[in-house]
């Protein structure tokens, strides 16, 4: 692991006095870190330094060619007033795994983990207290040779930035509604739909805008060959519940491997629910949700956590979910995962690291 230089901000901001007026990722912190990356030296100079403007050529590579993957994941406040972080190891392992579908070089993991603490551990200020809030962090990886021609960069910048966030739920969990896109294609087995590369929402924003605009808060996106097995929604993994069993979408390469998703998995067996992996005919989801088989769906991911979905709707056809309220089973897991996270639970998988 290298040695991390640290460049304290001679200004800092005002950090906000109204936690429960935070919204999503508009504040930022007085920090961040920076690694850079050059062929043949590899990862070089890991600091931190004063939140601010990068500097960056009009013809810079990642401008013109896409070359971006980010990761999201959160810093969580304890009662005792500690700080903890969930599955960061997990984060930045799928993130050399993104780098390298993308054609970038693996990421230092080691020196990013120690940079993301001590980077923390500088803004822990910024930590919001009231229930419900979180730090979140954004680690981002760009190409940043300067010239056109299509080709891998030979030089990248990694960083992290740290915004506080409010609660996702104000007023406990409220189901959403989700329309089926079976026009549009976001991703195809064998491309990059299971990196978290920029692209892949940028492919998202249209049918996301058509979706608000007809009134729904989320798409669901079928596969990119038959459109017709649910693959993910929006920035989120997909799972409905039937009885006590729960069923997801199998990653099949065009499929986000979640780590909400893959925590929610393994939380669930827990606790006792049966969970199936598997290809499914959005036709059959919807039938079943119309008779009533089908009792509850949501999705998973780090910004809500679980998020329960009220109404589905295909082809111009709307059909509640369950009763339309959330679930027993989508409850059961938001309490405990997030209580967990929180550190009101203890943590039987080893997914805490404390600060």
């Amino acid at each position: 692991m290298q040695e991390i230089s640290v460049t304290r901000n001679p200004s800092p901001k005002q950090k906000p006095k109204d936690e429960s007026a935070l919204g999503f990722g508009r504040l930022f912190t007085d920090h961040m870190f920076l690694m850079n990356f050059e062929e043949g030296k590899g990862w070089i100079n890991p600091r931190i330094v004063p939140y601010g403007p990068f500097d960056m050529d009009p013809a810079s590579m990642v401008l013109h060619y896409g070359q971006a993957i980010f990761e999201g994941m959160k810093c969580y406040r304890r009662e005792d007033g500690g700080l903890q972080l969930f599955r960061p190891t997990d984060n930045l392992a799928r993130m050399t795994r993104s780098a390298q579908r993308m054609g970038m070089p693996a990421l230092d993991e080691e020196t990013a983990l120690e940079g993301l603490k001590q980077l923390i551990r500088l803004d822990a200020d910024w930590v919001p207290h009231r229930d419900g809030t979180s730090l979140y962090i954004r680690p981002t990886m760009i190409s940043t040779d300067v010239g056109l021609g299509v080709h891998a960069s030979k030089t990248y910048l990694f960083y992290i930035i740290l915004s506080p966030v409010g609660a996702y739920y104000k007023e406990g969990l409220k189901p959403v509604s989700i329309y089926v896109e079976d026009e549009y294609v976001r991703a195809v087995r064998g491309g990059v739909g299971f990196t978290k590369c920029a692209g892949n929402y940028a492919a998202s924003i249209l049918a996301g805008s058509i979706a608000e605009e007809k009134g729904f808060s989320q798409v669901l996106w079928l596969d990119g060959v038959e459109q017709k097995y649910v693959e993910e929604v929006g920035s989120m993994n997909m799972m409905f519940a039937y009885g006590n069993k729960i069923v997801t979408p199998k990653l099949n390469g065009s499929i986000l491997p979640g780590i909400t998703r893959d925590s929610v998995l393994k939380l669930a067996a827990s606790l006792g629910y049966e969970t199936e992996e598997g290809r499914l005919d959005v036709e059959q989801i919807f039938a079943d949700t119309k008779s009533g088989k089908l009792t509850e769906a949501f999705g998973t991911g780090t910004a809500a956590v679980i998020s329960p979905v009220g109404t589905l709707a295909l082809r111009g056809e709307k059909t509640t979910v369950g009763d339309g309220s959330i679930g027993k089973i989508s409850q059961k897991l938001y309490d405990t995962l997030t209580g967990i996270q929180y550190g009101r639970l203890p943590d039987e998988f080893g997914w805490i690291v404390k600060l």
